[in-house]
């Protein structure tokens, strides 16, 4: 028997993000109405994980639908809102939910001023758009934002879907969204240098090597925080670091993105360290001069080399 209070919901973006959480949706038994797919990539991943839903046009998609999700990317999302209004096409009573970090529902205003109502829903999480992403749903945190009398609705969407809602002001949602892309993104970015650095000096395998540390590290930080720092910075070790900073400058022509997130994270790690009592002035100052140093080598080479090339 189907559950009390299943929505028609339609899907506006089959892309990673709106074709897997439109198939979670399905799968605790609402009904997807339709989904909205322009790129072949889009369509195929439509057909994979939403077999037997129309296709529809936008327009089409929100007039059928009950619950309107919204999976496009951030600054598409306010003029999709407004071209929609002008159209007439939200509806009173309408459910419009989109899945963008950084927006709450104050973007949603015109859906608003045409009596539907509007919620955030975003999920805390990466997506591959396969369906091994619908596993990553349990317990996956999502960020919600309501109005306080809707609110129960968007958290009853996300516990459907087998995520923890949190709770997100409207004021504080940049805010969250910059420290889930500074946790993630980044991450992927440091990883990425450090397997380059592996492969450059012949480490066959450098996922191997950095799999087994960098888990570790993950786990420890989220339990421990900063108290589960380890390495040079933090033991205060200025001669490592700046054996560190000589050997990432030989980089430096194809490379120096590396030595510059290393300085970068670096000076922030002493700074956190010092602030905690890790870290004396004296050794932070002293991991401060070790970071300038190659900087200061760097420039002294170049004007040599801009010298050389006057003679």
């Amino acid at each position: 028997m189907q559950r009390p209070g299943r929505l028609g919901i339609g899907i506006i973006g089959a892309g990673k993000v709106g074709a897997v959480l439109g198939a979670a949706l399905r799968a605790a038994q609402h009904a997807v109405v339709g989904v909205s797919a322009v790129s072949e990539a889009s369509r195929e991943r439509a057909e994979l994980l939403l077999p037997g839903v129309p296709i529809l046009e936008i327009q089409d998609i929100v007039e059928r639908a009950e619950l309107v999700l919204l999976a496009v990317p951030d600054d598409a999302l306010g003029p999709l809102v407004v071209g929609l209004a002008k159209l007439g096409a939200w509806q009173p009573g309408q459910l419009v939910a989109h899945t963008s970090g950084r927006h709450g529902v104050g973007i949603l205003a015109p859906v608003r001023a045409a009596g539907a109502i509007p919620l955030a829903i975003h999920p805390a999480m990466t997506f591959t758009g396969m369906s091994l992403d619908l596993a990553r749903l349990t317990d996956c945190c999502f960020g919600v934002t309501a109005d306080p009398a809707m609110l129960p609705i968007a958290q009853a969407l996300v516990v459907e879907m087998g995520g923890e809602p949190v709770v997100i002001a409207e004021g504080d949602r940049a805010a969250y969204h910059a420290a889930l892309a500074h946790g993630s993104n980044h991450l992927v970015t440091i990883t990425s240098q450090a397997a380059e650095i592996l492969g450059r000096i012949g480490v066959a395998d450098p996922a191997a090597v950095l799999g087994p540390l960098l888990r570790a590290s993950l786990d420890n930080a989220l339990a421990a925080g900063e108290s589960a720092l380890t390495g040079p910075v933090a033991r205060g070790d200025a001669g490592t670091v700046a054996a560190h900073v000589s050997a990432l400058a030989e980089f430096a022509d194809d490379g120096a993105d590396i030595l510059d997130a290393y300085r970068a994270m670096a000076h922030a790690t002493a700074v956190r360290a010092e602030w905690r009592g890790r870290l004396s002035a004296k050794a932070r100052a002293e991991i401060e001069r070790a970071l300038e140093g190659a900087r200061e080598s760097d420039e002294d080479r170049t004007s040599d080399k801009d010298t050389e090339e006057d003679e």
